[in-house]
């Protein structure tokens, strides 16, 4: 059975969809990262990076949201698109990895976790969010999913970081893009996602942001840990 390492954050709620939409069984294993769990040796033995989400599939590792969800869909033959919309499903998906994720959780960071606020950077780092969010409305004028006539992948990629809009983006949310509003309600109607939302719901994960936990999330701040 897989083993799930997760926290409730953007990148493994992802995991956390596709594993509910597809029913697949699976063990949840929480890893408090505010406590700084995903620093073990253990952890670090799933990912190198020691980061969530993570899996064990019965001895193999998959690490980063993305890889997991393609090894998934790959394994199972639920939800990878067809052979036709191969080529579009992994663009999307890398632009998820590459852009809408990192950009959205830059300017989370900047504007709400640093220590020192930075305009340029918080500037930045939201601007860049807001463009990406901006190719994702233009991209779905015209369609109801990312990729080809069905739900996929990269549709719970992309569904993953759209959720924290408020947070990424300010108050007007998702106000400025009616196409990806559209979209992302559809996607959040499905009954999975409320499945989703309840993994995890009874582990006391650590929510203050206290030394501790900035310590464990931003230890580059930190040089006398290094």
């Amino acid at each position: 059975m897989i083993r799930f390492y997760f926290h409730p954050r953007p990148n493994p709620m992802k995991v956390a969809l596709y594993l509910e939409e597809t029913g697949t069984p699976y063990e949840l294993v929480p890893v408090d990262t505010l406590k700084g769990e995903q620093h073990k040796p253990e952890f670090r033995a799933i990912n190198p990076n020691g980061k969530t989400p993570a899996i064990d599939d019965d001895g193999v590792r998959v690490f980063d949201s993305n890889a997991i969800l393609l090894y998934l869909s790959e394994k199972s033959g639920k939800l990878g698109g067809t052979p036709e919309n191969r080529a579009e499903l992994l663009s999307w998906m890398m632009f998820v990895a590459s852009g809408l994720g990192p950009y959205s959780g830059q300017s989370v960071h900047f504007r709400h976790a640093a220590p020192e606020q930075i305009p340029y950077a918080a500037n930045r780092y939201q601007r860049e969010a807001q463009r990406h969010y901006e190719v994702l409305d233009t991209h779905l004028a015209d369609r109801t999913y990312l990729v080809g006539e069905e739900f996929s992948i990269a549709d719970i990629a992309a569904w993953g970081w759209v959720d924290k809009a408020g947070v990424v983006l300010g108050d007007a949310e998702l106000a400025g893009f009616p196409n990806l509003k559209r979209w992302f309600d559809s996607i959040n109607n499905r009954p999975a996602v409320a499945r989703a939302r309840a993994v995890g719901q009874d582990v006391p994960f650590q929510t203050e942001m206290d030394d501790t936990a900035r310590r464990a999330l931003f230890p580059q701040n930190y040089p006398e840990q290094a």
